[in-house]
């Protein structure tokens, strides 16, 4: 499963946003079923950054946000996220469908 998250921040904040990017990102690698990361800033924009990471199943990725480790130390970053969908399936198997669920 791949999670991009993407931020909106001043330039004057660079820095401090790096330094707690980065931070959170290392909460985060540290969890079960994370497979990899990458953290990068926008070439045409330098206002527009981004956390890509990799988990081995939705599972983990969401076992993840429950950890106490990360809703101190990555939740608070995550939370200034750009409100959008993040959560995408690789294309190198069988996608899900999308269904509507039955009323019972």
């Amino acid at each position: 499963m791949l999670v991009v998250n993407r931020f909106r921040v001043d330039e004057d904040d660079a820095e401090a946003f790096r330094r707690d990017l980065e931070a959170a990102h290392a909460v985060m690698a540290a969890q079960r079923g994370y497979e990899s990361g990458d953290l990068g800033r926008n070439v045409d924009d330098p206002t527009l950054w981004t956390m890509v990471t990799r988990w081995r199943d939705v599972g983990s990725y969401r076992r993840c946000l429950s950890s106490y480790d990360v809703k101190v130390g990555a939740v608070p970053l995550l939370s200034r996220a750009l409100d959008e969908p993040s959560a995408y399936e690789p294309l190198d198997g069988e996608l899900n469908r999308w269904e509507a669920r039955e009323r019972g």
